[in-house]
């Protein structure tokens, strides 16, 4: 099962930090360059980094989110944080680092900082007052649906909601992470793409005998995009060893967010959340949190071993596209009937003024 890099080093391929995590040959601040170079949009969302249980008090990790590195570590009040992965002393990777109680303390010189990224102790001078420069940069940070939330900018808004993973009688598991080199829209009109199921995903989600799909509504409203009762025949879909057809409902309210419900007519029903990273603007980094209310009886790693085996099916497609960026342009790519939620999707990102990760 290749499913790209799992574990708590997301997204770096090691080495010298690239783009807004190289310290600058001049006064200004490489950050802000950043972020000028990032719609706002894109800059000021939240992006999954990490899988709580993968950050447990007293460890460091790190990942990298829109060109810039990230250390992640939990003190030991629980507490996690996500800062720039850098020292501002010497630039060095604070993620190589150690935590040391309530503090994060520099791999080259021993430097301490506090939970608010201020330095509070250097070894070679006791007693010596640190100046204002000398604080880590720290970003906004949550938990929620067993992951964990960074937003590099100012959080414009809040978490997207998913109702069924605290819903009476649901489970909640999360798989991934999926590194896919491509960008983070092509990812998501992926996940949007139901055309591809009898082919790509043939005898698991559709039939190339029965490849069907018929017309199905899409609307764009203040919230984002919401298309409904799509529906393919699966060869079976339900565990019972006989095909029927299914209804997928999609949600998207956000560039890099999607949500799946598929709804069984005898109340059980599959809620998938997929967030997408974008680490840079052609390789991402897929998370996938699964909320179902059937199947007590099947083990966790069954489920997520079945959703790799699905994003394994995709990898070749996804990272095969020319260009990796999603073409916004509808000149650029000729479109199916059933293309019509990613092309609402396309139109959206349009309106949105995105521009990271995509073709104009």
């Amino acid at each position: 099962m290749a499913t790209g890099r799992i574990g708590f080093d997301l997204g770096v391929e090691g080495g010298l930090e690239e783009s807004g995590d190289r310290p600058a040959n001049s006064a200004a601040n490489p950050l802000k360059a950043t972020a000028a170079a990032i719609d706002p949009v894109i800059w000021n969302d939240w992006y999954v980094v990490a899988r709580s249980v993968d950050v447990p008090i007293g460890t460091v990790g790190r990942s990298r989110l829109l060109d810039t590195g990230i250390v992640l570590w939990r003190s030991a009040d629980g507490a996690v944080q996500a800062w720039r992965d850098r020292c501002p002393h010497r630039s060095v990777q604070l993620s190589k680092g150690r935590v040391a109680g309530d503090r994060l303390v520099c791999p080259y010189h021993g430097l301490a900082f506090d939970p608010s990224g201020r330095c509070v102790s250097v070894p070679a001078h006791p007693g010596y007052t640190p100046p204002p420069q000398s604080c880590a940069k720290t970003y906004a940070v949550q938990e929620r649906y067993g992951l964990i939330y960074v937003c590099l900018g100012s959080p414009e808004q809040g978490i997207v909601d998913f109702p069924e993973w605290r819903e009476p009688g649901y489970r909640g598991l999360i798989a991934g992470p999926y590194t896919i080199h491509t960008s983070g829209p092509r990812a998501i009109e992926n996940f949007l793409d139901v055309t591809h199921l009898p082919i790509l995903h043939a005898d698991i989600l559709g039939s190339p005998q029965r490849p069907e799909i018929a017309d199905y509504e899409v609307q764009v409203t203040p919230a984002g995009i919401v298309a409904r009762n799509l529906r393919i025949w699966q060869p079976d879909p339900y565990g019972t060893g006989s095909g029927s057809e299914v209804v997928y409902d999609y949600r998207v309210e956000r560039p890099l967010t999607a949500h799946l419900r598929k709804p069984n007519p005898n109340g059980e029903n599959l809620a998938l959340l997929y967030h997408v990273t974008p680490v840079s603007e052609t390789e991402c980094v897929g998370w996938m949190a699964m909320a179902l209310n059937f199947g007590q009886e099947i083990p966790n790693a069954e489920l997520i071993a079945f959703q790799d085996r699905i994003v394994q099916q995709d990898l070749d497609n996804l990272e095969s596209h020319d260009p990796p960026q999603l073409p916004l342009n509808p000149a650029v790519e000729f479109h199916l009937p059933g293309d019509r939620t990613s092309l609402a999707y396309r139109k959206w990102l349009r309106k949105l003024g995105v521009r990271y990760g995509v073709m104009v």
